[in-house]
């Protein structure tokens, strides 16, 4: 199968899998939530979200291993791509014993962590659930390779396919699991389990599909010095994720205890959601982005794949983003059920703010086509720096509201505003043409939002019927807006031409 239809059609996978990840969340999560309760469901999150900062030793390197490749391929250098791959994944095999080891000191020493918080029963399951995701991390790091370079050939089905198939495999065994008595040390167990068995599929199809080698005979100390260089500013994307998505609940662990991580831990997991949308598209064009870059197209060809894609991207998140403001209170209690209140004005206070990169991220398939990412790299940091040491103090001061409170203003200003300036003045990005067009396609949202709060002062019936009635119609006016003056031509066809497809698939 050709680029194109690889990309496409990864495209449509990203999205079916987004779609059962969501109904599987829908069915799944508050099953788990109940069984599991706030406070063993708070420490699973906790220990995960500390634990996680043990993979941002991977150093961007699983960026820069797509970046190379796809160029290596572009230039038709088969040697030099196993060359690549034998010297990474040595690196791989000696980080992987580094984050072991840092991984035992943690294991050591979560009584001085968590001691105030926590209780002797819970600091006892967080000692067990930390040992077992540090396992997991260090077999991972050499693993991880695999995806990488699937996604550098373009291998987007399998990639997805295989993906898919875990997310099914997780709930369907998890569940037994729960019913037999088994929590969150039981979801750690089938986690690590799955993840690496997943990656040892990848490991089977680069040999034997994409009859990849790893050669370990030359090991480039001038390639690893370049990589090196532009895999430190993805790496410092990494931390800044981190920072942004995994410290809120470090913090509430240490400052308010298990059940604040609970809360908190179901906002983060909601914007990953969101966020998932994002990078379903984005994710799939930096090798793209890479060939374009390359090839020395203009920036006007540039500018106008980000716009293209930025545009699919906010139809998308901006359904979203408006159909939980409308519907978000109501879905969180049916969801989550009680205890879980704080959830909604939580996740709309980051999902905002959060839209704005989102939208924007194959922007940073730009600067890392470019090798330019120093700036925003440094920003991020700079950025969360602050955001940690006002987020601690907001929190000991207003607690989880004024943890949630610093990361938005740093996504805001951030991504909002110093990142578009660094686009429009050093990358010439056409960001005022981007930005005039997400206002125009606001204003379908902005019409079927006021038409359904109408709706809901007329009609203030609360059940769950007349609440999917109102999403239904969301939807409905949504479209309707869009066809009618919203699409263009391109976006209309992705529509029409599949339907099209399966319309004369049906005929024969």
């Amino acid at each position: 199968m050709d680029s194109s239809k690889q990309i496409k059609t990864g495209v449509i996978l990203s999205y079916l899998t987004l779609a059962l990840s969501n109904i599987i969340a829908l069915v799944y999560t508050p099953f788990m939530l109940r069984m599991m309760g706030q406070s063993e469901y708070g420490l699973y999150s906790l220990v995960a979200s500390v634990v996680a900062y043990l993979t941002i030793m991977d150093f961007g390197f699983g960026n820069a291993i797509v970046r190379y490749t796809a160029k290596y391929r572009a230039e038709s250098k088969q040697n030099e791509q196993y060359y690549l791959f034998g010297m990474f994944f040595v690196i791989y095999i000696i980080i992987g014993l580094i984050a072991f080891c840092l991984g035992i000191g943690l294991y050591n020493h979560t009584d001085l962590l968590f001691s105030k918080s926590l209780s002797a029963e819970e600091l006892e399951k967080v000692r067990i659930m930390t040992f077992l995701m540090v396992l997991n991390i260090a077999i991972t790091f050499p693993l991880s390779i695999f995806p990488a370079i699937i996604t550098a050939y373009e291998n987007f089905i399998f990639h997805k396919v295989i993906n898919l198939i875990r997310i099914l495999l997780q709930p369907c065994l998890m569940i037994p699991l729960l019913l037999m008595g088994y929590k969150a040390i039981g979801m750690v167990v089938l986690t690590t389990i799955l993840n690496i068995g997943t990656l040892v599929v990848y490991c089977w199809y680069c040999f034997s599909h994409l009859r990849i080698k790893l050669l370990f005979s030359k090991f480039d100390r001038s390639l690893l010095k370049e990589i090196s260089i532009y895999s430190f500013y993805v790496f410092l994307t990494i931390l800044v994720d981190r920072a942004f998505w995994s410290t809120g609940q470090f913090i509430l662990g240490m400052l308010q205890g298990s059940k604040d991580v609970a809360i908190y831990s179901l906002v983060v997991q909601l914007c990953n959601y969101y966020m998932a949308f994002s990078l379903a598209i984005s994710g799939v064009f930096l090798p793209k982005m890479t060939q374009l870059v390359t090839e020395g197209k203009s920036m006007r060809e540039i500018s106008s794949l980000f716009i293209k894609i930025g545009r699919i991207q906010y139809i998308i998140l901006g359904y979203i983003l408006f159909g939980f403001i409308l519907f978000g209170k109501d879905f969180i209690f049916y969801w989550a059920g009680n205890g879980y209140e704080k959830v909604y004005p939580l996740t709309v206070l980051l999902m905002i703010p959060q839209t704005i990169p989102l939208i924007q991220n194959i922007g940073i398939s730009v600067l890392q086509a470019q090798n330019r990412q120093r700036f925003r790299s440094f920003l991020n940091v700079t950025i969360a720096i602050i955001s940690i040491f006002i987020g601690y103090h907001l929190t000991q001061a207003y607690g989880i509201i004024g943890c949630a409170l610093s990361t938005s203003l740093a996504l805001l200003i951030g991504h909002g505003f110093i990142l578009n300036w660094y686009y429009l003045t050093k990358i010439h990005l056409e960001i005022i043409t981007f930005w005039k067009q997400i206002i125009h396609l606001s204003i379908p949202f902005i019409i079927s939002c006021l038409f359904i709060f109408f709706v809901s002062i007329i009609f203030t019936s609360n059940n769950l019927i007349f609440l999917v009635g109102k999403m239904i119609l969301y939807t409905v006016l949504c479209f309707t807006f869009f066809w009618s003056w919203g699409f263009n031509s391109f976006e209309k066809s992705q529509i029409i031409t599949p339907l099209l497809r399966i319309k004369t698939k049906l005929r024969i």
